[in-house]
């Protein structure tokens, strides 16, 4: 059965994003990452919010990867959580529950991970207990301002294991 992946890049001061969500940031960082490329063929499904899916690319500007998932490294169903749809798009559904989201890309994934774009909706599944493991790559840089990973004050302190360098499965 399918798992719950959030993997993500940060800088090292906790911002997944920049202002107003700006990936920009991450462009001079990218660079063939052997996590990344092991991890790539074993996503089945990605589950992606409606900022992220709608949002900043980091590649934009770049014809054969801007609005492509991984730079147009994968290809696969994507499940967006949204009360907002928007134009139809080919292996892109849009879904209002998150309950039914995370099964439709369970269920589309197969035996593979359904990795996670997008920190609210990171932040929703890890609080629904629906988040099975995180992959944190931290980026060499102090972006000092922006979208942080999984802010929620006041939120409860939740356990984690290691499995690799910066993997983790969420102790429940």
């Amino acid at each position: 059965m399918a798992k719950l992946l959030y993997g993500f890049s940060m800088s090292l001061d906790g911002f997944l994003a920049g202002p107003g969500g700006d990936m920009s940031w991450l462009t001079p960082y990218l660079r063939p990452d052997p996590a990344v490329d092991d991890l790539i063929p074993r996503i089945g499904a990605l589950l992606v919010g409606r900022r992220t899916f709608g949002g900043d690319d980091p590649h934009r500007g770049d014809p054969e990867r801007e609005g492509k998932a991984f730079g147009g490294g994968w290809e696969g169903p994507q499940f967006v959580l949204t009360h907002r749809p928007a134009a139809p798009v080919p292996d892109v559904t849009f879904v209002g529950d998150l309950r039914e989201a995370v099964d439709a890309a369970k269920a589309a994934a197969g035996d593979k991970y359904v990795n996670v774009l997008g920190a609210d909706v990171a932040r929703q599944c890890l609080e629904a207990g629906l988040l099975d493991e995180i992959l944190a790559m931290p980026v060499p840089v102090l972006l000092g301002d922006g979208i942080r990973i999984f802010d929620h004050p006041g939120g409860k302190t939740v356990p984690l294991e290691p499995l690799a360098p910066n993997w983790f499965r969420v102790v429940r």
